[in-house]
């Protein structure tokens, strides 16, 4: 069994407030958890509303196929618009 682990810094440019900032993570969560069936949740920065950090995990049985679901999922977030990715972290275990 290999566990996934991505944590991810992202900056928001369209974010004016909080209640913006809930909107569009809620949205990215969503697409993200439909697209690659990974579980994933905010996990920093929840008071700021122009920057977020989540955290993704993913449960496989190769390690070479965990690299390629985690690294989509980067690939993802940068292709969207409004959406700076600063710090990513991966880690198999």
């Amino acid at each position: 069994m290999v566990v996934g682990i991505l944590q991810l810094e992202i900056r928001l440019f369209f974010s004016n407030s909080l209640k913006d900032k809930r909107r569009i993570i809620k949205s990215i969560i969503c697409r993200i958890r439909k697209n690659f069936n990974v579980s994933i949740s905010e996990i920093g920065h929840h008071n700021l509303w122009r920057s977020s950090q989540l955290g993704i995990a993913f449960l496989t049985t190769q390690t070479k196929f965990s690299y390629q679901v985690l690294n989509k999922i980067i690939d993802f977030l940068q292709r969207e618009k409004g959406i700076l990715v600063v710090n990513s972290k991966m880690e198999i275990l």
